[in-house]
């Protein structure tokens, strides 16, 4: 099975914007629910994408499972996230600025694409994420983020993540040139707070 290209927006109409955030939702989350966050965020000009998965889910198993446990579906997301920011570089936005924003499994969706194809970005925001794989394959990540300021927050404990891998990708992240800020908050649990919405305002949509 793959997923269909399915791209939710809002914000500034994509052919009036100079920046664009595409916004990756979690396992059973929707893109209208991810879009609903932006009211957090310092993006009033930006065109917002965020495509949805097919089921409400990108890839079935945990993602430190096998990556071949997570085929086909693992490629078609990551195609997914693909298309949607060709959407935005054919409307003419330019990739310094575009701007990311994934949650949970959305968030290791969008570290993932990010480290197998770095080049400079306007930023990321990666809440409770990490690249994906029971091992990490560093050959599959290549390019580099040229100074792009990432935002890796998560809390500790969580049952999804282990913050060994959220360490891990953030070491991949600065090995590729990546400006990137951690924030580990103790036993906050698998959702999002309002300081990280806070942190991303500052490091990232500044």
């Amino acid at each position: 099975m793959s997923h269909i290209l399915n791209i939710k927006t809002a914000g500034i109409p994509l052919k009036q914007a100079e920046k664009a955030l595409i916004m990756i939702h979690g396992r059973g989350g929707s893109a209208q629910d991810i879009l609903s966050l932006s009211q957090h965020l310092n993006v009033k000009d930006y065109a917002l994408l965020a495509p949805q998965a097919l089921n409400h889910t990108w890839y079935p198993y945990s993602f430190i499972a096998p990556v071949d446990q997570n085929e086909p579906w693992l490629s078609s997301a990551l195609e997914m996230v693909e298309e949607t920011v060709k959407a935005a570089t054919d409307a003419g936005i330019k990739p310094e600025n575009i701007y990311f924003f994934g949650f949970s499994q959305g968030a290791c969706l969008t570290l993932e694409f990010l480290a197998r194809n770095a080049q400079k970005l306007g930023g990321a925001v990666a809440i409770i994420g990490g690249v994906i794989g029971d091992k990490i394959n560093r050959d599959h990540y290549k390019g580099d983020f040229a100074a792009t300021p990432v935002l890796l927050a998560t809390s500790n404990p969580d049952f999804h993540v282990p913050v060994e891998r959220v360490y891990a990708t953030a070491n991949i992240l600065r090995e590729m040139n990546a400006e990137v800020t951690e924030k580990v908050y103790a036993n906050f649990g698998h959702s999002i707070n309002q300081e990280e919405m806070e942190l991303a305002n500052s490091v990232i949509f500044k």
